[in-house]
């Protein structure tokens, strides 16, 4: 005999608009029917809606995660890794914040409100946290993933619930849901990956840019969905959510009205109370410190890179050796937007004209109107036989009118000391050395580490250059900051013939340099240089 139970026969339960019982697995809560109605009278807009706020949605994730991958090369310049770091980390969180969403599908337009809440908030303060932890804490890689990782968790977790709440507004085959949803969240990834470098980045820079971002991100996130379904949480809990928001948006417009204050503190307590000059270009952050008697001190992305009473050691090995071996009529400067290694060029009377290739053009910008620095370069880039041009060194070696000089600069810090990879390649020293005229010379900075010293030079000699090694005594920055008393800097000199070392007498005597040190550099050196040389840096092989 079968037993049955006592009641009415149990009715399936009604999670869409249009009385379809729901799919096996967990049940959705119903809507009430005059929110269903209201969706089915126009599910066409409905669904664009949802849609909608999937492609803001997704530019906004895009967009914070170019966020910190630019904070990341900025603050210390190891584009690379920092890359590979926070894409790594958020793609894995991503995943991660999918799986956790999936407890969530039965209430998902709150869900995905308080979600985009929290999103806005982390990603829209995560530059000012960044550069907070950076300055006062030192522990930027530790914060940098773990704000990834929450940044990836929560936009994981975005299309479970827009996936469901798609299926609340219209039943439809799930291929064809999820084809449209992606389809609006991958062309949202596109906006928001081409506005990051060509309006956000150069328009607001990386603070306000993700403070804006994430302003959008709640209003277009969390208010549509909350303006879409309102009839799901009840009359409490909505104002709360609606509250949530209101106080996010209010959040975000007190850190924008806060951030110069921020980032002022900041800088005060890495560069000190004498700032004279600082801002953040396209291309890095650049900082001037120093009373205006001196000494300057030039801080590009947090390095430091001139000490204004130990600069010129630097600036003349650099240059004046390469200015002796030969003809100095023509000059090329690859780098060197201070002025600094410009102004010993422009001791040798020889020079008739001078192009200057800087990728920033704040740097020279800065080395005219600053008065300190100004004096320092010895007004180097007003002389009007100097031509600037703004533009990446190695992009504009590929497309360089025909021209010849007799001598090419490389005044670009060298691996070692933070410098990028590609100016020190085989590529970069074979489109430098197709400009060389007949008798011409390169001349490179090689910092202060002897086995970067040979790997640059096997990429000198890998494009059909001899090279001659030398270098300088004492650290570019001593009087700034001190360091071992047998610091050297090393450089080298490269000719299609063995290039000689000397002075030219057309030019005043170095502080820094005389004949004998030069030889006695070469000759102790050369003693060092290994029997078997690294392979040179190229494009396809950085490290």
């Amino acid at each position: 005999m079968i037993n049955h139970p006592a009641g009415p026969p149990a009715r399936p339960r009604v999670d869409l608009d249009d009385g379809t019982p729901p799919l096996t697995g967990r049940s959705l809560t119903p809507l009430p029917t005059r929110r269903r109605s209201r969706l089915r009278s126009r599910p066409r807009l409905a669904r664009l809606a949802v849609l909608l706020a999937a492609f803001v949605c997704a530019a906004c994730g895009l967009v914070y995660e170019l966020e910190l991958v630019a904070l990341g090369d900025y603050l210390l310049g190891d584009t690379v890794t920092q890359t590979s770091v926070v894409l790594s980390v958020m793609v894995f969180a991503m995943g991660l914040g999918s799986l956790l969403a999936k407890r969530l599908t039965s209430r998902p337009a709150t869900a995905f409100a308080l979600v985009e809440c929290a999103l806005a908030l982390t990603g829209g303060l995560s530059v000012l946290a960044l550069y907070s932890c950076w300055a006062w804490i030192g522990r930027y890689q530790a914060a940098t993933v773990s704000l990834t990782c929450l940044i990836g968790i929560l936009i994981g977790a975005e299309i479970p619930l827009l996936m469901t709440l798609i299926q609340r507004i219209r039943r439809e085959d799930a291929g064809r849901a999820a084809a449209d949803l992606f389809a609006a969240d991958y062309v949202g990834a596109l906006i928001g990956g081409l506005a990051f470098p060509f309006l956000i980045l150069p328009g607001l820079g990386p603070g306000d840019g993700a403070l804006l971002t994430g302003a959008v991100n709640a209003v277009a996130g969390a208010a549509v969905v909350l303006w879409l379904f309102r009839e799901e949480p009840a009359p409490r809990i909505r104002r709360l959510l609606w509250l949530g928001c209101a106080v996010v948006l209010t959040l975000l417009a007190a850190a924008a009205v806060g951030s110069d204050a921020i980032e002022r503190a900041a800088r005060h307590a890495l560069y000190g109370d004498q700032i004279r000059y600082a801002t953040r270009s396209r291309y890095q952050e650049i900082v001037l410190t120093g009373p205006a008697e001196g000494p300057l001190r030039l801080y590009l992305d947090g390095r430091l890179a001139v000490c204004g009473p130990d600069e010129y050691r630097g600036s003349e090995a650099l240059v004046h050796p390469a200015m002796a071996a030969g003809p100095d009529t023509r000059v090329l400067l690859l780098g060197g937007g201070d002025g600094l290694a410009l102004r010993e060029v422009l001791r040798h009377r020889g020079v008739r004209s001078v192009r200057l290739v800087d990728a920033d053009p704040a740097l020279p910008r800065l080395a005219r109107t600053d008065p300190g620095l100004a004096d320092l370069t010895g007004h180097s880039l007003d002389d009007p036989r100097v031509s600037t041009t703004a533009a990446d060194p190695m992009a504009w070696l590929r497309g360089a009118p025909d021209a010849e000089y007799d001598v090419v600069l490389a005044d670009l810090p060298a691996p070692a000391d933070g410098g990028p990879v590609k100016f020190h390649s085989q590529e970069f020293y074979g489109l430098a050395a197709r400009l060389l005229a007949p008798g011409g010379r390169i001349a490179v900075r090689a910092g202060g580490d002897e086995g970067g010293l040979w790997q640059i030079e096997s990429g000198l000699r890998s494009v059909g250059l001899r090279t001659t090694p030398y270098a300088v005594r004492g650290s570019p920055t001593a009087a700034c900051r001190p360091g071992p008393a047998d610091a050297t800097q090393d450089f080298l000199l490269a000719a299609a013939t063995q290039p000689p070392l000397t002075l030219a007498p057309d030019a005043p005597p170095p502080r820094a340099l005389t004949p004998d040190t030069l030889r006695s550099s070469t000759a102790r050196l050369t003693a060092l240089r290994p029997t078997c040389p690294p392979a040179p840096l190229t494009l396809l092989g950085l490290r």
